[in-house]
């Protein structure tokens, strides 16, 4: 008896991606390979297994991914200060890479002829996805449910998961929820009430960040130390890429730091509202500026700072695996082995404020920025470098 083909689908074993699931056994008669990528996301095992095996999948593969997710994707993208649209640190994005590329992975492993994945019609995900798929394998195919089916609504999916006897949570009952995705660097809400910019973000949306006001009234002070352009310790103690990145998270968290409401402009070329909670990844963006401020030329400083935009336009629209990102990065990280030091922050309410820069390196010299009269300087310089100036007018 011939074996049935196999089908790659990245799986969170949520509603939505169950539905799909049984799609493509219905439409493709194929069998479906479960892939959950654990990038720090609020993730349930159980749920994972149990959800994929009701549905008859026999291959579930859940891959703890987290320290290759912030060592190979988020540092290298922190160092680059990326910002898109000069607020959003780019946590969703940077995670796809990723996820496309142990997708591919998975499917040469086990002969699958497709891979699948959730991502709607309207946003920048399938993009992301996608583009990483190809880049792994160009000749695989690729299934985006939401671009082939007919169910076109909520209550749709709904009406599908209630024929094909797929549980339903009860908070999914009723109204659309909101759009929520989040890893270990970021989690980002959308949707419903948000759609309107004029309306205010309700509280209860918030899920790593307590608000300023609600925050502390006493500060908390943080020390972070660099290596080669990297944080590899918190308060002296040395930690993994993902748990230092989490310890962020809650200390940040609870002072209320690293909320973003932004209205940005998608690669598909529509506009969307978003509310992100970057806590851990904005102190780590204040602190890495910080240290490459006392340990960095200014040449290379304003090169990064001239590259930005386009780095981070190339991270949002899916092209991290492009040739043009590989070579922003190598200037990214010209003379990062020089970023070595300790930045001390105190939080407060929602503030970041910097209070102290340690480092070995020279490129800060005490003697010549000194008010106090000294040779290591010489004024008579200056007038000479005013005048040359001047013929540029």
């Amino acid at each position: 008896m011939r074996s049935k083909r196999k089908i790659v689908l990245a799986y969170s074993g949520g509603l939505d991606t169950s539905i799909i699931l049984k799609w493509l056994q219905e439409n493709y008669n194929a069998e479906i390979i479960a892939y959950t990528a654990d990038i720090g996301q609020n993730i349930n095992r159980n749920k994972i297994y149990k959800n994929a095996k009701k549905l008859g999948v026999k291959n579930i593969i859940i891959e703890n991914l987290k320290d290759i997710f912030v060592k190979d994707y988020v540092f290298p993208m922190l160092r680059g200060h990326a910002l898109y649209e000069g607020v959003y640190l780019l946590g969703t994005s940077i995670a796809r890479p990723l996820i496309a590329k142990r997708q591919i992975f998975i499917a040469k492993k086990f002969n699958a002829y497709a891979v699948s994945h959730g991502s709607t019609g309207k946003g920048n995900d399938q993009v992301r996805f996608e583009l990483g798929y190809h880049y792994f394998d160009p000749k695989i195919k690729v299934i985006a449910p939401w671009r082939e089916w007919k169910l076109k609504s909520r209550k749709d999916l709904i009406k599908y998961a209630k024929n094909k006897k797929i549980s339903i949570p009860k908070d999914k009952k009723g109204a659309a929820p909101f759009s929520v995705d989040d890893n270990l660097y970021h989690t980002s809400t959308e949707g419903k009430i948000l759609e309107n910019p004029k309306n205010s973000p309700p509280e209860f949306i918030f899920q790593r960040t307590v608000s300023p006001e609600k925050s502390p009234n006493k500060y908390t002070f943080v020390n972070i130390r660099f290596k080669n352009g990297d944080p590899i310790s918190v308060n002296g103690k040395k930690l993994s890429p993902g748990n230092l990145l989490e310890k962020l998270n809650v200390m940040a968290g609870k002072n209320g730091i690293g909320r973003v409401d932004l209205v940005e402009n998608r690669f598909i070329r529509i506009k969307s509202r978003g509310v992100y909670e970057t806590p851990g990844g904005t102190l780590l963006m204040i602190a890495h500026r910080a240290i490459e401020s006392v340990t960095l030329d200014k040449d290379t400083m304003h090169k990064k700072d001239a590259l930005m935009p386009r780095y981070a336009e190339l991270i949002y629209n899916g092209f991290w695996y492009s040739k043009e990102r590989y070579k922003i990065q190598k200037i990214v990280d010209f003379n990062r082995q020089k970023v070595n030091g300790l930045v001390k922050l105190k939080l407060y309410k929602g503030n970041v404020i910097i209070i102290s820069r340690e480092t070995k390196s020279r490129a800060y010299s005490m003697r010549r920025v000194s008010f106090e009269e000294n040779k290591t300087f010489s004024k008579s310089n200056v007038e000479k470098f005013i005048n040359f100036h001047k013929k540029k007018l």
